[in-house]
């Protein structure tokens, strides 16, 4: 069934007019001195819009050293006046919210209402962060033995980093860096050079904030800076959100070079739709899900599990056709409910999974491929629909990270609930159902970090922290919330006795404070 689009509008670039994204180090821009770059394209026209620098060893130290130059002064300010400076970053960043949410289109593809609301999830997280005078509040205990008392502080771990992904270049990077950097620390971003041009506005902000230089650099760059920050020893924690072999990696080698690490893997989400279920409302939630952003979200619903075949039959048809409703075109055009897909490569990859499904014995009731998409080289797929998808195919297995939606069948709740639990992912699942009793089970018998019921995509608002279980998280800290401040500090407790009264003598025995 084909898909509704638009016409693809005409855009202005060409070779000559070519924009170079620099680093951003010691708080100003830097262009690039490595000599190698990487072309950053605009994925609704196919074509070059700019070129980002590849940062090298020595670029990647110098931004280091800038921040163990601003940390200790940075780490001595008291947490209110931290908190000042998130907070008139919080108020430019809403000022430019729009300019923000046009470099993620122009860049990544998704529909520009939709990077706004990338850019409001992330400010949320700045929100959080202002209140960094209450989360750092330690514990203190009043004689604990005779005349002793004793407390805990949490302090900052010094120089950070944060290695973020193409799908979210303004939100995946405010997950980190607002709680890094109002804990006390100096915080390094490495963003994907497929968009990372929200990333030098974001510095340019929190620069005209009163970040002090050095406490925020931006450095460019493929595996090469991947592995210099993992390997840095001044580097002492990182942060990544990715695919899962690159966060396994990641993990790897971060802690075999004596660094704290929380990486982000991949996900295959499931949302169980039960018998009882609001059909309708599943049927929407479904296609948002699984079609919003291109599919190009860590918590995108991919597998839709139908418990009996009746509920399958009725809810494949009703997502089949909403599809044909769909409007797919520029991020920029108003009507746009999909864009592009980020590269060509990309493009190909998706529907590489789309050929394997059909040949795998799956039936594809839509097919992206076949869909009328807009005219040009943009890197454009239509959503595609998969029913009677089995666990042993690839298109079940793996993530596509793409507008692929595959239906499964289960002749009970329980199998349902085995059919999530047996998959190596474990990032976000969901239930649709009017039980209480099947939602609780749910909820408390799923493997998964996030659990939805009858809500979609269950991303944590930022005072909660976001992480999956299994193969979906690497390290035991989920991101921003409550995780993230015990991620960007450690704890000290102090115990004291003032010497008033106390009888002199050595004593080697073991200490007790009764």
């Amino acid at each position: 069934m084909a898909t509704t689009t638009a016409p693809l509008e005409p855009m202005a670039e060409s070779p000559q007019a070519l924009r170079e994204v620099t680093h951003w180090i010691d708080g100003r821009k830097v262009s690039g001195t490595s000599g190698r770059t990487a072309n950053v394209y605009n994925p609704a026209t196919g074509k070059v819009q700019a070129t980002v620098p590849l940062a090298n060893q020595a670029e990647l130290n110098t931004a280091v050293e800038s921040s163990l130059r601003a940390f200790p002064a940075w780490a001595a300010q008291p947490p209110l006046r931290r908190a000042r400076v998130m907070f008139r970053f919080r108020e430019l960043f809403e000022a430019h919210l729009d300019e923000i949410a046009a470099l993620i289109t122009s860049e990544h593809g998704k529909v520009l209402s939709d990077a706004k609301g990338e850019a409001t999830r992330g400010l949320e997280v700045v929100e959080f962060a202002t209140g960094i005078p209450q989360l750092l509040k330690g514990e203190f205990s009043e004689s604990v033995g005779t005349g002793i008392d004793s407390w805990s502080m949490r302090q900052p771990l010094g120089v950070v980093a944060g290695i973020t992904p193409f799908n979210f270049p303004a939100m995946v990077p405010m997950w980190m860096f607002p709680v890094a950097i109002a804990c006390g620390n100096a915080f390094l971003l490495k963003p994907s050079e497929r968009d990372p041009s929200a990333s030098i506005l974001i510095a340019e902000l929190l620069k005209e904030a009163g970040l002090p230089d050095g406490i925020f650099n931006v450095i460019h760059g493929d595996k090469l800076a991947v592995d210099g920050i993992l390997e840095h020893p001044s580097i002492k924690a990182v942060s990544f959100v990715g695919s899962t072999p690159i966060a396994e990696y990641v993990y790897q080698r971060g802690t075999q070079h004596g660094k704290r690490v929380q990486a982000l893997g991949g996900a295959k989400n499931h949302m169980i739709v039960m018998p009882d279920a609001d059909m309708d409302q599943a049927a929407d939630a479904l296609v948002g899900a699984a079609y919003g952003s291109a599919g190009e979200r860590c918590m995108a619903i991919s597998v839709a599990v139908a418990v009996g075949n009746h509920t399958a039959d009725i809810l494949a048809t009703k997502v089949e056709e909403r599809i044909a409703n769909l409007i797919v075109a520029p991020g920029t055009d108003p009507r746009s409910e999909m864009g592009p897909l980020v590269t060509g490569i990309h493009l190909d990859k998706v529907r590489s999974y789309i050929a394997a499904g059909s040949a795998e014995g799956a039936e594809l009731r839509v097919d992206g491929r076949a869909a009328a998409l807009p005219e040009g080289a943009g890197f454009f797929l239509g959503p595609s629909l998969f029913d009677h998808v089995k666990p042993d195919m690839s298109i079940y297995r793996e993530e596509i990270f793409g507008p692929v939606l595959g239906v499964v069948r289960a002749r009970d709740f329980d199998t349902a609930l085995a059919l999530v639990n047996d998959h190596e992912y474990g990032n976000g699942a969901a239930i649709f159902t009017r039980d209480g009793d099947t939602a609780r089970a749910f909820a408390n018998g799923v493997q998964a970090g996030m659990v939805g019921i009858n809500v979609p995509i269950p991303v944590p608002m930022a005072f909660h922290s976001f992480g999956g279980w299994k193969r979906s998280l690497f390290g035991d800290h989920a991101m921003h919330g409550p995780e993230g401040v015990r991620f960007y500090t450690r704890i000290k407790t102090v115990t004291s006795r003032w010497p008033t009264g106390i009888r002199a003598g050595v004593d080697t025995t073991m200490p007790t404070l009764g």
